[in-house]
């Protein structure tokens, strides 16, 4: 199964998010351009011209489409990343999605949703997982070495 992380994250946090979750092996992601406002409505600014609210402010929404054991390692490297510890930091929000599939080749679900040095590969190296290519290794060794 796949989930969609969809975060929505202060402007000025982006970068170091961006960075956090490359560092982890995140590749692929969306990054939108968005306006809006949660529990605090907005803020209110003084001018010479006297007070008024502002009550759309700038947001970046990010869509990560990811493997469902990748979930909430990706989670916390965004709240770990994107906190102020200030009102207005945002929210994330995790989907199920039905389907994956790229475009150019066809492929399907995991396969359309590898990349080269990905989270996979970078828990793979590390020991965290054993992938199907580790563990049918020593059999295909076997079945080779019975045939020769």
């Amino acid at each position: 199964m796949t989930k969609k992380i969809e975060a929505i994250i202060r402007t000025e946090k982006l970068n170091d998010v961006k960075e956090a979750l490359h560092a982890i092996g995140i590749i692929g992601m969306n990054v939108i351009e968005i306006r809006g406002h949660g529990r605090q409505g907005g803020i209110k600014l003084n001018g010479r011209n006297g007070n008024y609210k502002v009550d759309l402010l700038p947001r970046i929404q990010m869509n990560i489409v990811l493997s469902d054991h990748n979930v909430e390692k990706t989670v916390e490297t965004i709240r770990r990343s994107a906190a102020t510890g200030k009102i207005g930091d945002g929210l994330i929000f995790i989907y199920p999605v039905d389907n994956v599939i790229r475009i150019r080749t066809g492929e399907r679900n995991c396969e359309a949703l590898h990349y080269p040095d990905d989270i996979d590969e970078k828990r793979d190296v590390q020991g965290e997982s054993i992938g199907v290519k580790m563990a049918a290794e020593p059999l295909m060794n076997d079945i080779l070495a019975f045939t020769e």
